[in-house]
């Protein structure tokens, strides 16, 4: 039997003297699902994801991870050490002066002492290929190598699944192909914001969409303007 390890249950959310931006929404990750959300800008992906963890709280609904509802910020810590947060922005990631101490940073917070959060940040940038960048200051580094180094830092916790916000977005072609073969090779549950329908059909099992506050499902092969067939073709969305 299939066992949930997010699920939502008729969550409202509003940005205080605005309308709702999430209204009775209702959504479930399963272990094993590869999952991609893809909405307009402004339909509340981002918000939904700080929901899960926390960094923003529901007018209304219930939240339970791995089985158990969420009510306090003890708990939401909880949920912070087993559930990875890709920010769309890598500059919201990145704040150490160097990218093994940023990778260092998220197994120094689960408790691991100095020695052993070295070498699992060793572990984790040599599994990247990025070896050749772990004494680089981070703030020095390209857009797509801070990207890079933003998963190293989530993947060092080893999670046991990922909220990944737009980790293409902006990126040149060989690194958005890069972190393609990473996520291909990961063997752990997401949940995946994009505006690329290409990348969303390579990587995931199933495609949400985000409309008027609440969440639908997609499972529709159709062909629609660029003349080619794939699943969730009913979804606006680009292709690069």
């Amino acid at each position: 039997m299939t066992k949930p390890i997010i699920q939502l249950e008729n969550i409202s959310f509003a940005f205080p003297g605005r309308q709702p931006i999430l209204n009775g929404l209702d959504l479930t990750l399963n272990w094993g699902d590869r999952a991609g959300l893809i909405a307009p800008n402004g339909s509340g992906k981002t918000t939904l994801f700080h929901l899960v963890m926390g960094l923003i709280k529901p007018t209304s609904g219930i939240i339970r991870i791995f089985g158990k509802r969420i009510l306090a910020e003890k708990d939401f810590r909880v949920v912070r050490r087993r559930i990875g947060l890709l920010f769309q922005d890598s500059d919201d990631q990145l704040f150490s002066p160097t990218v093994l101490d940023d990778v260092a940073f998220g197994p120094l917070n689960l408790g691991k002492n100095k020695e052993e959060a070295i070498a699992i940040a060793e572990e984790t940038l040599t599994s990247l290929n990025l070896t050749d960048i772990r004494n680089r200051i981070t703030f020095k580094l390209s857009g797509g190598e801070k990207r890079l180094v933003a998963l190293a830092t989530v993947l060092a916790m080893k999670p046991d699944a990922l909220l990944l916000d737009e980790p293409v977005t902006g990126l040149d072609r060989d690194t958005r192909h890069r972190i393609e073969s990473i996520l291909r090779e990961l063997d752990i549950s997401y949940i995946m914001i994009s505006h690329n329908m290409d990348f969303l059909s390579q990587l995931t099992t199933r495609i949400f969409s985000l409309e008027n506050g609440k969440i639908t499902v997609d499972d529709t092969a159709a062909l629609h303007p660029h003349f080619h067939l794939h699943s969730h073709g009913t979804h606006p969305h680009e292709h690069k």
